[in-house]
């Protein structure tokens, strides 16, 4: 038995199933982590919910921001952008099935010494504390309030964790780090403008997995969201986005030995998002 985790699949399903052919997964005995963005800008967003959904307990995802819009989408909230390619879930017959079940799926995973998150977690938050406040937002959007937490995700403001924040505020920033993050500063003040490689930091920013004496740093992060960054194996991060939606590679790692495979891109671009 095997446990892999891959990187953005952001609709690429031909890849999937080529990495997944690649790794010779067996799925009676091996489990699949998948770093969120499951969807969106590659071709067969819907092949791949459908695929992942089946694989039911076999396989563990995290929210990335993109699920999280398409799921805001389904439900009436937020817009569609240029860049989208989501169409093919949207008007599904079973559109409805698989966004109830992106909405059962958590935002951080904990198992040993490996913690999964789709984009990172602010310098302040310890693994015990990134979980409280992950299951805050996983419980508003499996509940039955789970409409005005759409309405209300998106924005970038507030920019910084505070242990009083309430209501839309506090759940905005849990996603934010979790899901958007790339730089912030020592203390935890996110950046959102900034893309592009780890070196071009903004002033007074680091790459949020370099802050000094960050909370988490005892674990092994498990993340995917930053394309630009590419492959980043470090002894307490695994960073698996290699950016095959934007023509680079999709990339699975064994976690039990930290073998690394890839696949190259089918469909791609020189884009980096």
């Amino acid at each position: 038995m095997a446990t892999y985790a891959i990187g953005d699949v952001q609709g690429c399903y031909v890849e999937l199933r080529a990495l997944l052919e690649e790794i010779r997964y067996d799925e009676r005995c091996d489990r699949l982590w998948f770093v969120g963005d499951l969807v969106n800008r590659g071709p067969d967003s819907l092949r791949t919910l459908r695929f992942v959904k089946r694989l039911g307990d076999r396989a563990v995802t995290v929210l990335g921001n993109h699920d999280l819009h398409l799921i805001a989408l389904a439900c009436g909230h937020g817009r569609i952008r240029d860049d989208d390619t989501l169409n093919n879930v949207l008007e599904a017959p079973d559109c409805g099935e698989l966004i109830d079940w992106m909405r059962t799926l958590p935002l951080l995973h904990v198992a040993d010494r490996h913690v999964m998150v789709h984009a990172g977690l602010l310098p302040q938050w310890s693994i015990a504390k990134a979980q409280l406040l992950a299951r805050e937002v996983e419980d508003r959007l499996r509940g039955p309030r789970y409409r005005e937490f759409l309405d209300s995700m998106y924005g970038s403001k507030p920019d910084q964790w505070q242990d009083d924040l309430h209501g839309v505020d506090r759940l905005r920033v849990i996603v934010n780090a979790m899901t958007r993050m790339r730089f912030c500063s020592v203390d935890g003040r996110m950046d959102f403008k900034t893309k592009g490689e780890s070196t071009r930091a903004p002033a007074g920013c680091v790459p949020w997995f370099e802050v000094p004496a960050r909370a988490s740093q005892s674990a092994t992060i498990i993340c995917g969201h930053w394309s630009a960054l590419g492959l980043k194996l470090l002894p307490n991060l695994i960073a698996l986005d290699a950016g095959c939606v934007w023509g680079g590679k999709l990339t699975a790692i064994r976690l039990e030995d930290r073998t690394i495979a890839q696949v190259d891109s089918a469909t791609g671009s020189d884009r980096l998002g």
